[in-house]
This record gives structure tokens, C-alpha cells and sequence, in this order.
């Protein structure tokens, strides 16, 4: 007999939860970010009565016809005993923007939803009380405006409303429950999906099981190749079938690697792994209208959604395992579903989540539905974390601008005759576009970047918000109302932002063409929130080729007691030779008079062996100056470019170019950082060569240089943490795409003087040292070449 804690909040949202998905009326705050609803509670509790407890606990527990045990888990924000009387109140704090009065009805109902569980549970563990009272208290944000509400039960009352919840839920934990066990029988038996492991693959293996075990957190620098993803996914479905774990997050920051995962859990399922894994995909991205607007109005799949959705979870379950993007858009097709919505649904019943980085990390996107509070039967495997640096950054940064509410205004002021809740709207835009002002009257400098917060600005965001959301829930569709919901989402999300802003923040203002004004709130170190967000984890592992130096990844992340693991390299030295040509020079200042020597360079390394070549830039434009040079020199060679904003159908049709044995040489152009430098398998005779132009430092800017600036004053590493590392990363996982297995060969070309230096060098994947020559003339290089494909040929 098992047991499992499942919360009432959980049960009361999946089964209460009712009617359709409406943008307009669901983007409110009314889920605050963690610190800010912790505070409103704090201080709600701290003004109650003496006789106010705060923080109870209640348990109920369910035994299931298999013999398992369920433990219903709330707690209830506070008890009230009036010892006079003996009676119980219990207390159920909730806040949002929204005025109590236009709060919509299915919230309300999940509001008491959630309170008259606790009150069941409350008497079922107090037989001698004959009713409870239950309150709610509602503290509306803006206006600090509290509302509280009391209802009186009987014990027959609550349990009228309670059991035919809890007949339809135990079917689902039944489900659950079987399904588990088919997975834990499965996973004890599973065997390595390959005839062996390779020696770092081992290695790595057995460093995860011991992280999970020991409930820490891991840093892994394993070379391109190494097979991190079967390495960490192996030993981690081993630990689930041990009981150490109840579900798996697979972080990735590209939709690439995320089929990486997909792969390696289907060779896993050939193995005999019993697993039900889904691949959350972006709204954007999966949505099924040209447009996407999230109304009833608008979208037949959002329409009616939550009265639908146990239909298809109950389809899609009982028939699919591996719940990837087109096998979740064929069941939302079918019964008429909101596919993204659909996908999260799913994510409750899943082993495996596949997903983006902000589903964990971002603070206004995470999962709340895993994330809100511990997840400590969880285990997060972080793929390419190297990537985590700067995206983190931009998950907790957000910007505004003014050049989104001329266009609302000018459609509002159209409006014949229009009501008192538009006008107050024009209003409130208005005094928005006054705090734009103010902030340019301030600080006339252009651009100009403080580390104070915009106040004024943020204080009319809200005062906006506040009315948009009434007016939104109003509105029709219609192009005007399209217009205010998507600067109402942007202001929500720029003052949730706020709520963090502390001494690592800065704000950035500049000039936009016609005379607009962006503003960005700049984190620079979430450091602290990154740590916040691996320790809701029972364990986590971070991994990527590229994570060098430690010390560096583990500040970032700000882990820095976690364990730490560098893997060699599987792969002979011999198969791989870099060639640093010394006298070519790739700064901005001399890169022009460079191109020559460059498509020279680039000529003598491709043109001893008929292959397939990748060249990459760290831009479009020297791309383009480059790949035009280079083609005007040689245009007997074939070349392909990557260009600016390629579609999924573009982005395979540049890799299929890569066939192997090629009867002709190919050269493509690719962006250095982009979506060819990590993430895809060139393997065997597909990819024999790649060429690195430039340290890929990320271009001067006002952010950038205060970035530096910030972490001089923090480390004195600021040029390290704001360019070379960044720089170097996009190096590495470049040269990275040429080994992939164990027969792969190749030859790597890095053209840029600074890749000789010991201040580059110090960032060299260890498996680097013994591969690299120095050039020092044409003839040199050309022999080189020669010599290697000599070599291996024999």
C-alpha cells in the first residue's frame, strides 16, 4: 500500500474549473508573484484577532479500491476558535486587482470551493462540532480594499457538496494509480537502450543517480557527444522506479533539443520503459488560428474549453503515451481544444515534462500548477544550462513603450458617445503617456540607463490595469479591443516585473523610431531567483558541453555549494584537428580589410576535401559581407546562408542540403549563437568541417557596458561575465557540431587572432589542448589541411 499527498487547491481547479478561456478575463494579477502574495498574507494575518491561527494544516486521507491511500492536503490560511461560543471559523485569504464585486462567477465558485473542502476535512477531524463557519477574505490589490464573507455549514452540508467531487476525482487517481504502477514494474526492469555505455556516459550516469539520492544539485561539463541527454534520463527513470521521484522535468532553452529528449525517450520506450511524457510547445507556436486571441468570441478551441477538456485527457491517455506536439494537436483537433491548454492539462498525468526554461524559471509563466510551492517529488534535468545565463536575465526583465497608445487612443476617441468606463480608460492612458514625459523631461541625456525604478510610470501602469480589466471584460471582439489587451498584458507583465526590482536591477530608457520611448527594467543578477526556483526540486542537474568555468556557472545560478563534474571527451584527439591561423584579424575596426585574407582562408579549407563545411558569423551583416566575398571569389563552390527569422520548414530544409558524401563541396553560412550552432546532429561524413569567425563577443551597448560595470564593482570579472564568456560559449557549441559520434572527423578553423591569446584560451574546452596548431602563413594552412585528410584517409 502507497501513499500520496495530493492538495485540495489541485482537486478543486480540475474539477470546478468550468466554461471557457478568456484572455481578457484571466490576465489579471489575480496570481501574484510568490513574494507578493506571501506578503499580503503575512500581513492580513498579522492584523487578525489573537485567537487567529495561522497556517493550519489539514489532512484527510482516501483509500482507493486498489488499497492505495490518498492524502487530501490543504492549508488553510487561518482558524479562528471563539471560545465563548466553541466555534470554529476558518479563514481563506485571496488577492487580485479585481474589485470583489466583478469577480467572474466560476472564480468565486473555485474560491469556496477550495474553503468548504477545508471546512469537510475541518469537521471530519472535529466530530464534536456540529458546523463551521468559513470565511473568505478578499483583499483587492490596487485600492488595499478588504471584503470579507462568511458562510455557515453543517458537516451533511459540506459533504453533499464534497462527494460527488471527490467520486469523479478518485476515478482519475484510480487511473493514476494504475498506470504508476505498470511505470514503477517497467522501470526496475529497464536496461540501458544501448549494447553498452560509452566511458563518460557511464560516468555521467551514475553522478545523477548519486544527485538524486543525496538530494543535491549537479553542474556537468560534458563535451559535444558525450550522450548527456540518455545519461541524465536513464539514471533518473531508474531513481522513479525506486520510489525516489514521481515526475521529471526536462528543461531545454531550443525547440531542438527538446526533440532530442522526444528521441531518447523513444528509444527508452523500445527498451521497455512504461512512461507517458508531453512536450509543452509555445502558445504562439501551437496555437491553431492565423491570429491568436484567446476569447469565446474569437476561438471555437477556447470556447467551452474546460467543459470539454476530461473528454479528450481521458481519449489521449487511454491511447498515446508520448504526447509530442502533432499527437496533442490531433487530439485537440478532435474535441474542439485549446492545444496549449490542452498540453498543460496532460502535464498532470505525465512522468516527463519537456519544456522551455520559463516554465520553472520565468516568474510569470511558471507552471503554478507544480511551482507555487515544493515540488520535492520532482527531479529538474536542465539541458544546454549554459543558455540559462542570459535568458534568465530576460525572463526577469520586461519593457514598455509609448508607441502602442497612440494607436489605442486614436481608435478609442472614434468611439460615438462612449460609456463612463472608456472615458476613464482615455484617462488612464493619458496619465500614462504623462509619465512617458516626465521620465524624458527627467533625464534629457539620450540613451540613459539609472538604477532607480520608474515610479510614476509603474504607479499608472497599475491605475491602467485596474480599468482595462474592467473595460476588457465588456469589450466584443474587435481591433480596438485587440489593441488595449495586448498593451494591458505587456503593462501587467513590466509591474509584476517591478515587484523584484532591487540593487541588480537598472532601468534602461531610449528613443524608438517616431519619437516613441522604450523603457526597460534590466535584471542583471537573478542569481537568487534562479536558486529560488532548483531548490522547489527534490534534485537537480544542470549539463551542457559549455559550462566552463564552474565557479562562474555556479554563481550565476547561485548554487554555489552544488557539486560539480567535467567529463573528457569519448572521442579520439586524433579525429579532430583546430587550426588558429595567427595572422588574421577580425575586430570591427580591421574586419573589412580582412575579408579577403577570411574568404581565403575559408577557400584553402574546404577546397582539399569534397565535404560539407559550416562557416559561422557572430551577425547577419558580416554574414552577408562573408558569404558575398566568398561566393564572388570562388563560385564554383555551392554555398547556403541562414537567414533572419526562418520558418520550421526553412530551418530543415538548410540541414537536408548536409546529405553525406556530398559529390560536390557545400559551404553554409550560419550564425554563430543561432539555431545551427547547438542543438543539431551533423553526423558521420554530413559535416566535416567548421569555421568560427570572431570570439563572438555580443556587440557594445549602454546595457552591456553597465552589465560589465555591475559586475566589476560585484567580482571584478566584469568584461569576463558580460562578453568573453558569453563569446566563448558560442564558440565552443559551434565547434561542437562537428564530432557527434564516435567515427566522426573533421577539422575545426577559429579566424581571429584572439583565439591565441591566454585570456580566450583559458575558456578552451579541456579535449581543445592537445588538437590545436597555430598558423602563421597561407602555405602553412593549406598543408595542414592537406596533412589531416592524409591522415585520416589512410
Amino acid at each position: 500500500m502507497t501513499q500520496k499527498l495530493i492538495g485540495v487547491r489541485t482537486i478543486v481547479e480540475f474539477e470546478l474549473t468550468a466554461g471557457s478561456i478568456d484572455e481578457r478575463r484571466s490576465s489579471s494579477r489575480s496570481d501574484h508573484t510568490a513574494l507578493e502574495g506571501t506578503r499580503i498574507h503575512q500581513r492580513l494575518q498579522k492584523q487578525a484577532p489573537e485567537n487567529y491561527q495561522k497556517e493550519v494544516t489539514l489532512k484527510l486521507p482516501l483509500t482507493l479500491e486498489n488499497g492505495d491511500v490518498v492524502i487530501i492536503d490543504g492549508r488553510a490560511d487561518g482558524l479562528i476558535h471563539d471560545k465563548t461560543t466553541d466555534t470554529y471559523t476558518i479563514d481563506e485569504i485571496k488577492t487580485s486587482e479585481t474589485e470583489f464585486d466583478q469577480l467572474e462567477p466560476n472564480t468565486l465558485a473555485l474560491y469556496w470551493g477550495q474553503v468548504k473542502f477545508y471546512g469537510y476535512i475541518f469537521l471530519k477531524q472535529h466530530p464534536t462540532q456540529s458546523q463551521v463557519t468559513l470565511q473568505l477574505t478578499y483583499y483587492q490589490t490596487l485600492d488595499k480594499q478588504i471584503t470579507q464573507t462568511k458562510q455557515t455549514f453543517t458537516l451533511a452540508e459540506l459533504e453533499n457538496f464534497v462527494t460527488p467531487i471527490l467520486t469523479d476525482y478518485t476515478g482519475w487517481l484510480l487511473f493514476e494509480a494504475k498506470w504508476q504502477a505498470q511505470r514503477q514494474q517497467a522501470a526496475q526492469k529497464l536496461k540501458f537502450p544501448f549494447p553498452e555505455f560509452r566511458k563518460p556516459q557511464r560516468q555521467l550516469s551514475v553522478s545523477v543517480y548519486k544527485t538524486i539520492l543525496t538530494t543535491q544539485q549537479l553542474l556537468v561539463e560534458a563535451p559535444t557527444g558525450t550522450g548527456k541527454t540518455m545519461a541524465t534520463l536513464f539514471p533518473t527513470i531508474k531513481a522513479m522506479g525506486e520510489g525516489q521521484l514521481e515526475r521529471i522535468f526536462y528543461f531545454t532553452a531550443k525547440q531542438s533539443t527538446r526533440h532530442v529528449a522526444e528521441k531518447a525517450l523513444a528509444k527508452l520506450a523500445t527498451a521497455g520503459a512504461a512512461l507517458k511524457s508531453v512536450t509543452l510547445t509555445a502558445k504562439d507556436k501551437i496555437c491553431f488560428l492565423d491570429e491568436r486571441i484567446c476569447t469565446p468570441d474569437h476561438c471555437p478551441y477556447a470556447n467551452g474549453y474546460f467543459d470539454r477538456r476530461k473528454d479528450g485527457l481521458k481519449d489521449i491517455l487511454d491511447h498515446e503515451s508520448q504526447l509530442d506536439r502533432a499527437t496533442i494537436e490531433t487530439y485537440a483537433q478532435k474535441h474542439t481544444l485549446c492545444p496549449f491548454e490542452f498540453s498543460l492539462d496532460l502535464s498532470l498525468f505525465s512522468d516527463v515534462v519537456i519544456c522551455d526554461y520559463n516554465y520553472l524559471f520565468d516568474p510569470i509563466v511558471y507552471l503554478q500548477r507544480f511551482f507555487a510551492d515544493k515540488a520535492k517529488d520532482s527531479v529538474f534535468l536542465v539541458d544546454e544550462a549554459h543558455n540559462l545565463v542570459e535568458r534568465s536575465r530576460a525572463m526577469y526583465s520586461a519593457e514598455c513603450s509609448d508607441a502602442a497608445i497612440a494607436p489605442i487612443l486614436a481608435a478609442l476617441q472614434q468611439l460615438i458617445d462612449p460609456d463612463r468606463l472608456t472615458k476613464r480608460l482615455i484617462q488612464r492612458l493619458n496619465q500614462v503617456l504623462d509619465s512617458f514625459s516626465l521620465l524624458n523631461s527627467q533625464r534629457p541625456e539620450e540613451p540613459d540607463i539609472q538604477p532607480t525604478a520608474p515610479l510614476d510610470l509603474i504607479d499608472h501602469l497599475g491605475y491602467f490595469i485596474e480599468v482595462a480589466h474592467d473595460w476588457l471584460k465588456e469589450q466584443p471582439d474587435s481591433p480596438t479591443t485587440a489593441l488595449v489587451l495586448n498593451f494591458y498584458l505587456t503593462a501587467i507583465r513590466f509591474t509584476r516585473i517591478y515587484e523584484f526590482y532591487d540593487d541588480t536591477y537598472y532601468t534602461q530608457r531610449e528613443k524608438q523610431a517616431d519619437d516613441a520611448t522604450l523603457v526597460k527594467l534590466l535584471c542583471f543578477d537573478p542569481a537568487i531567483h534562479l536558486a529560488e526556483a532548483l531548490n522547489k526540486g527534490k534534485a537537480s542537474v544542470l549539463f551542457s558541453a559549455t559550462l566552463s568555468p564552474i565557479a562562474y556557472y555556479q554563481s550565476v545560478f547561485g548554487i554555489p555549494e552544488s557539486l560539480a563534474y567535467r567529463l573528457p571527451s569519448p572521442f579520439p584527439a586524433a579525429h579532430q584537428r583546430i587550426l588558429i591561423p595567427s595572422y588574421i584579424q577580425t575586430t570591427y575596426r580591421y574586419r573589412e580589410a580582412n575579408l579577403p585574407k577570411i574568404s581565403h582562408s575559408l577557400h584553402q579549407f574546404c577546397a582539399p576535401k569534397t565535404g560539407n563545411y559550416l562557416v559561422f558569423c557572430p551577425s547577419y551583416a558580416l554574414l552577408a559581407q562573408v558569404a558575398d566575398t566568398f561566393s564572388q571569389r570562388y563560385p564554383q563552390i555551392k554555398t547556403i546562408r541562414q537567414g533572419n527569422q526562418m520558418s520550421d520548414q526553412q530551418r530543415q530544409d538548410f540541414l537536408a542540403e548536409f546529405v553525406a558524401d556530398p559529390k560536390e563541396t557545400l559551404v553554409g553560412f550560419a550564425i554563430l549563437g543561432g539555431i545551427f550552432s547547438e542543438g543539431i546532429d551533423l553526423t558521420g561524413a554530413r559535416l566535416i568541417g567548421v569555421a568560427v569567425i570572431s570570439v563572438g563577443l555580443p556587440g557594445l551597448s549602454l546595457a552591456r557596458n553597465t552589465l560589465k560595470t555591475y559586475f566589476d564593482a560585484k567580482n571584478h570579472q566584469g568584461f569576463a561575465y558580460a562578453y568573453q564568456l558569453p563569446g566563448m560559449n558560442h564558440v565552443s557549441q559551434a565547434v561542437g557540431r562537428l564530432i557527434r559520434q564516435t567515427d566522426d572527423k573533421g577539422l575545426v578553423l577559429l579566424l581571429d587572432q584572439r583565439f591565441l591569446q591566454p585570456a580566450y584560451q583559458q575558456y578552451f574546452p579541456a579535449h581543445w589542448q592537445t588538437q590545436l596548431q597555430v598558423i602563421y602563413n597561407d602555405h602553412q594552412l593549406q598543408q595542414a589541411v592537406t596533412q589531416f585528410w592524409q591522415t585520416q584517409d589512410l
